[in-house]
């Protein structure tokens, strides 16, 4: 059975939505987070993680800071109105960790991390 069939069959799979403009950050985090089981959304943009969390809800957003359109600042606040229960990890290259944590992300990723830091505040995260 391959991974792709045995997440239609696995619904306990976390679902995550990753939300990253830069493309290869973007695929490296999401082939990361595929390699332990979780199930990855992909956007590229604030206004495209709102439109898939409307679709979708995930389990948990792992969204970059500074991005097009909806900044992720926003888009936490908009997304923390809709659910204040979902989990959202932060992640950033500059100084806009702590206004995201005061926003509502559960924790936050100064850029750049390891691989290792990545899955082990999800997993934290998602408890």
């Amino acid at each position: 059975m391959s991974r792709k069939e045995r997440r239609v069959w696995d619904s306990t799979m976390p679902k995550i939505l990753l939300v990253e403009d830069e493309e290869l950050v973007r695929l490296v985090l999401k082939e990361v987070l595929e390699s332990k089981g979780y199930e990855v959304q992909e956007a590229t943009s604030g206004k495209g993680a709102l439109l898939s969390y409307a679709r979708s809800p995930p389990d948990l957003i792992l969204t970059d800071i500074v991005m097009p359109d909806i900044e992720g600042i926003e888009m936490i606040i908009q997304i923390r109105k809709r659910d204040p229960n979902v989990k959202v990890i932060a992640m950033s290259g500059r100084d806009y960790l702590d206004i995201a944590r005061k926003v509502g992300a559960d924790r936050t990723l100064a850029k750049p991390f390891t691989n290792q830091a990545l899955l082990d505040a999800v997993k934290e995260t998602l408890g």
